[in-house]
């Protein structure tokens, strides 16, 4: 792929409610520009863009690929990223790297609940972007209430820059409004269209609105150069119409990328941290000091890691020497890549403003700056999405278990939106993601890329006993054999505490009932006991054992003897002092349209939440409540539905409750039931 000035670049995300189409779109523009010679089909599994197995099967991308298109002398570097939620962390590291945005709708549907978190997430980074209301070829496809519908989402600034000629099955291609050369039977539909864009360009520029308001006519060079200032600055949204799978209106889309959207060096600025934490702004020069970032790495069981990277500043060189900022180590540079999917052209350098590849970086993650060491420069890491879905990872049989360790780190290194932890209390493996098809995808490609065989299952929750109640236990342990016989003998007094107190030991023996030398194997067997409690086997906390009293055998009482009777005493200990099940309580923040909250408060009624307040905020409401763990394993998905995908929530562990004696019991008997199935 020649060489492309930073002026002639285009960075583009693409982005959309999943089934929009972005996917076949981007077929359509390779083929447009003479990149491919036949369009894929989804149906078939052979898009360029959705190249993984994963994708293939599901019909849907789960990752972002890389899809560069050369027009006119201009090099346009698509995202395609996916537009399921569970996914979501590969569109935010996308945006990372680029300047502008296409978001695609699809005309049958009109704008969905991903084009609302598309635009939202354009807003909050700055992004021009332009409206293509893809497959206008379908049934019930209709462009006027499409436009419509982004209006009274997103405001007037929605304007076409086309319309559709025909419609449904019928539909053959655009007209543009600025040409004016518009078939007969639309030229009063293509008049009015064409009014309301004059009217909006002279509504973006001063200039040109006070020549409109004395009712002189715009030039088309006015009108173009006014539309493309009225993008740069969000004024204006154009809204352009277009099927791509009968490849109609993409020439005219590319043309509208080209035209009007912003290069490296009209996009809004970085900003590094240089030496001394002083604040940069990166100038998109070839000649200016290196600076790039690594937005996505993939892990491959056989060429290794394989970072995408975006230069920021200076020119990136194969065959070189740069720095990690925040590793502050060296990397050796071998030969750099321009993607295509999963094609790999060679190439000796990338300029500033230029999006590559480069495989097999030693210390290099996600979000990590690559800079020159004499001239350092870190760019704010990427902020991923919280992974708030969890399920228990186990191996499928026996030589999976030294494997998934190593996958699920490799794994964690591909995607920073997912989390690989040991609950210390369960001691089971949690993979955290941001839903069930993001964690049943992951599980997947554990398999085939590091073939290690996981099962996923919902995780137990981390339940704790006490007792609630004052109680005296004695246990004596005694035990004759040939030679020196076991004697150990205790009295102890259980005492509960306030809850997060912990445990806590203590002796009040007199007379040396107990000799001192044997009071820490007493402590050692109370301590051991502690990991299982006498209701469910749940880990006890909370609790003061105090060593009152006992008595021992000058010959046959030994440290593993007191140790034993310890341990049986707390036992009955225990069930003397009325045990208790206690359960994690979660503060959760949840953020929901106005519309649901009603729906939302509703179902956290029924999961014994208590509501602590509700923040509105413009359209969406904040809700605080407390929640017991065990309800809301579940939560990402649940509330998805409930809020069609608009909802969002975050939840932290706050401290520990005493469960409802219905729902102890039933805890129990499934304890119960889980160890004879063991056994």
């Amino acid at each position: 792929m020649p060489g492309i000035g930073t002026d002639n670049l285009r960075n583009v995300i693409l982005l959309s409610h999943s089934g929009a189409g972005k996917t076949s779109l981007c077929d359509a523009l390779l083929f447009s520009t003479g990149a491919i010679s036949r369009m894929g089909r989804i149906e078939d599994g052979n898009t360029v863009s959705d190249y993984e197995p994963e994708e293939v099967k599901r019909r849907a991308s789960v990752q972002t690929s890389l899809i560069p298109c050369l027009i006119n002398g201009h090099k346009v570097n698509f995202l395609d990223t996916p537009g399921y939620d569970d996914f979501y962390g590969e569109v935010v590291s996308a945006v990372r790297a680029a300047d502008a945005a296409v978001i695609a709708v699809a005309a049958p549907a009109g704008p969905e609940v991903g084009t609302e978190r598309a635009w939202a997430l354009c807003e909050s980074n700055h992004l021009p972007r332009i409206f293509f209301v893809n497959k206008m070829d379908r049934e019930n496809a209709d462009f006027s209430r499409t436009v419509e519908g982004l209006q009274k989402l997103f405001g007037r600034r929605c304007v076409p820059i086309n319309l559709p000629i025909g419609s449904q099955q019928s539909f053959k291609g655009v007209v543009d409004l600025l040409s004016g050369n518009a078939p007969a039977e639309m030229k009063d539909a293509a008049g009015a269209a064409r009014e309301r864009l004059v009217e909006a360009v002279a509504e973006a520029d001063d200039a040109l609105a006070n020549k409109f308001l004395e009712g002189q006519e715009l030039t088309r060079e006015e009108l173009l150069k006014g539309l493309r200032q009225g993008i740069l600055k969000g004024a204006i949204v154009p809204v352009l119409a277009g099927s791509a799978v009968a490849n109609h209106g993409i020439k005219e889309l590319l043309d509208a990328v080209v035209s009007y959207l912003p290069s490296p060096k009209e996009a809004r600025k970085a900003v590094a941290q240089g030496s001394g934490g002083a604040e940069v702004e990166l100038k998109p020069e070839a000649s200016a000091p290196l600076a790039a970032q690594v937005f996505k790495t993939t892990a491959d069981p056989f060429v290794g890691r394989l970072s995408l990277f975006r230069v920021f500043q200076g020119t990136f060189k194969s065959d070189s020497q740069v720095w990690n900022a925040n590793k502050e180590q060296s990397e050796r540079i071998g030969q750099l890549f321009v993607m295509r999917g999963k094609s790999q052209e060679a190439t000796p350098e990338l300029v500033a403003g230029d999006i590559g590849a480069v495989a097999k970086l030693a210390v290099t993650g996600t979000g990590d700056t690559l800079c020159q060491k004499e001239q350092p420069l870190t760019l704010a890491p990427i902020q991923f999405p919280q992974a708030n879905h969890a399920m228990a990872a186990n191996p499928k049989t026996k030589s999976d278990v030294e494997k998934m360790s190593s996958a699920l780190s490799r794994i964690v290194e591909e995607d920073p939106s997912l989390r690989a932890v040991r609950d210390p209390d369960t001691v089971e493996m949690l993979l955290w993601g941001l839903g069930e098809s993001h964690l049943d995808v992951t599980v997947e490609k554990v398999r085939r890329k590091f073939g290690a065989e996981l099962v996923l299952q919902t995780p137990r929750v981390p339940y704790k006993e006490t007792i609630t109640a004052v109680s005296k236990a004695e246990y004596r342990h005694k035990k004759q054999t040939g030679g020196h016989g076991q004697y150990g003998h205790v009295v102890l007094r259980l005492e509960p505490k306030a809850s997060g107190e912990g445990f806590e030991f203590a002796e009040e023996v007199v007379g040396g009932s107990v000799p001192k030398e044997y009071i820490p194997a007493v402590e050692k067997g109370v301590n051991k006991s502690l990991g299982e409690g006498a209701l469910a086997g749940y880990p006890l906390v909370d609790l003061k054992v105090v060593l009152v009293d006992g008595s021992f055998h000058e010959v046959d009482s030994s440290g593993i003897s007191f140790e034993i009777a310890a341990s049986h005493a707390l036992r009955k200990g225990v069930l003397d002092g009325r045990p208790a099940l206690l359960e994690p309580i979660m503060h959760i923040t949840i953020t929901a349209p106005d519309s649901n909250t009603g729906e939302v408060i509703g179902d956290l009624n029924q999961k014994r939440g208590r509501i602590l307040g509700m923040t509105p905020h413009s359209g969406v409401t904040e809700i605080e409540a407390e929640v017991p763990h065990a309800e809301i394993l579940r939560y990402a998905t649940e509330l998805r539905s409930l809020t069609q995908g608009r909802g969002s929530y975050k939840a932290e562990f706050l401290r520990y409750e005493e469960v409802p004696a219905h729902i102890t019991q039933r805890v129990v008997e499934d304890a119960k039931r889980a160890a004879a199935e063991k056994a």
